[in-house]
């Protein structure tokens, strides 16, 4: 579709959409909006093109069913000369024209839009009509038509300008996208019900300074620092992996605070801080106007470029007379690196446990909750987690890798009264695997973006009914 589209074509393009117009406009004999992209060039498709135009189908879809106005007929096509829309709505023609100026005045991305509404009785229906003042230049922001008409900018600099207002449009609206999904993954991760040891729906598991509504008002707290993650690793994307990993780390240091006033000083996420923070600045990192990477080996791998310097720094200077936290005693003792060596890594434990279990589970006919849970025994047998051996040293650390992975002999489906007598026990042992529930929620965060995608190129015509 991306490709360079002769004068030829679009006219033919301009002829064939006005023949389809007079169709519907004497099919309906209601209003009919016909939509397209203004954009400068002999390129006039592409993926971005085509989600500023699913973009802007949605704010039509919303507007019109905001106002009660139903469509009685939808059809859009995609070709190299651009994408289009043709609607036919049940409703008066100068409504339909006030909500399609609305979305066209509504922001920069907007300024690309083209609604135009065609009246069976009165024809073409324009903005003076409304009283509305013409659409400003795309460049200078003064009447557009007086600078299209005397060609008052080159096409080269409407161009970067296009370029510049899709791109915005997109930062910010996949910084939005990537923050809910990570804060849906905290709740998720805290709701799922059993996770022997931890804070669930049912118990506090093996806490007594917090519940399941710690978590929520942690999480409602961390969204802003959630969005600001993306964005560093947006803003750095140009710059080294470890220049965009210490940025966050800074960030992490005031989502911490952050935490902290809204818990009344009960660390629930500190480990999620790091980790979660760290994934999503790797996705913005990745990102591209097109949209949000959604493969989790390329998230993780870039995980891992980003934190390995620092982390192997950390663990060349450490030794059995400084370590001080569980974590450094657990890596002196065994070598076990905990967090930072699975950031370092990419995450191993993510794409190689929890997301494998959770898709196995979630195949085997278990709902996500289920798969969840399944999804935490796996990394809690598979990890050396160092939650537990803060609580119960190296033997109580086995132990419960033991009991979670005996749990997962008999298949992807845990027993669900077994995996309460593990929650029991743990509880009774004073255990949490606090370290494999951060996991869990990367592995639920991974699973929300894999699942979310969808070709580009499939999207546009998906709802295509043309009548011919």
């Amino acid at each position: 579709m991306e490709r360079e589209v002769t004068l030829m074509e679009m006219l033919e393009a301009r002829e064939s959409r006005a023949n389809r117009q007079r169709e519907l406009l004497d099919r309906h004999r209601c209003p009919v909006v016909s939509f397209t992209l203004n954009i400068a060039g002999p390129v006039k498709n592409g993926p971005v093109v085509r989600r500023a135009f699913r973009e802007g189908l949605l704010r039509l879809e919303d507007a019109l069913a905001a106002r009660g106005l139903r469509p009685l007929h939808q059809e859009e096509v995609d070709r190299p000369t651009g994408c289009e829309a043709l609607w036919a709505v049940d409703g008066p023609a100068r409504t339909v024209k006030e909500l399609c100026a609305g979305i066209e005045d509504r922001d920069a991305l907007g300024r690309l839009f083209d609604l135009d509404v065609l009246d069976p009785e009165g024809g073409k229906w324009d903005r003076e009509a409304l009283g509305l003042p013409p659409r400003p230049c795309l460049v200078c922001g003064k009447a557009g038509k007086g600078c299209a008409s005397r060609r008052l900018h080159p096409v080269e600099e409407i161009q970067g300008k296009t370029r510049a207002i899709l791109r915005d449009f997109f930062a910010e609206q996949d910084r939005k996208l990537l923050a809910a999904q990570g804060a849906r993954a905290l709740l998720y991760e805290v709701c799922t019900t059993p996770k022997p040891g931890l804070v669930d729906r049912h118990n506090n598991g093996s806490h007594k300074d917090m519940d399941v509504f710690t978590f929520l008002d942690s999480t409602a707290a961390l969204l802003p620092y959630l969005e600001r993650a993306a964005a560093i690793g947006q803003e750095t994307a140009h710059m080294t992996p470890e220049e965009t990993f210490e940025r966050l780390r800074e960030a992490g240091l005031g989502a911490e605070r952050t935490m902290l006033r809204a818990t009344g000083g009960v660390n629930t996420h500190k480990g999620a801080i790091f980790s979660l923070g760290c994934v999503l600045g790797a996705c913005g990192r990745l990102w591209t106007p097109e949209g949000p990477c959604r493969e989790p080996e390329e998230i993780l791998a870039e995980c891992g470029r980003m934190s390995a310097p620092a982390a192997e720094g950390f663990f060349a200077a450490l030794t059995r007379e400084n370590a001080r936290t569980a974590g450094e005693r657990l890596y002196v003792e065994t070598g076990a690196r905990g967090v930072r060596g699975e950031a370092a890594e990419g995450f191993p434990a993510v794409l190689k446990i929890g997301l494998p279990a959770l898709k196995a589970a979630l195949d085997q006919g278990a709902d996500l909750e289920e798969a969840g849970t399944a999804a935490l025994l796996a990394l809690t047998a598979g990890t050396a987690d160092t939650n537990l051996f803060a609580r119960g040293g190296l033997e109580g650390q086995r132990w419960a890798a033991r009991q979670a992975g005996a749990l997962l002999e008999g298949g992807p489906r845990p027993d669900p009264e077994a995996v309460r007598a593990l929650d029991r026990a743990m509880i009774q042992r004073n255990l949490s695997p606090g370290g494999c529930a951060d996991l869990l929620a990367i592995t639920y965060f991974l699973y929300f973006m894999w699942k979310g995608s969808v070709s580009p190129e499939g999207l546009c015509s998906a709802r295509s009914s043309l009548e011919r």
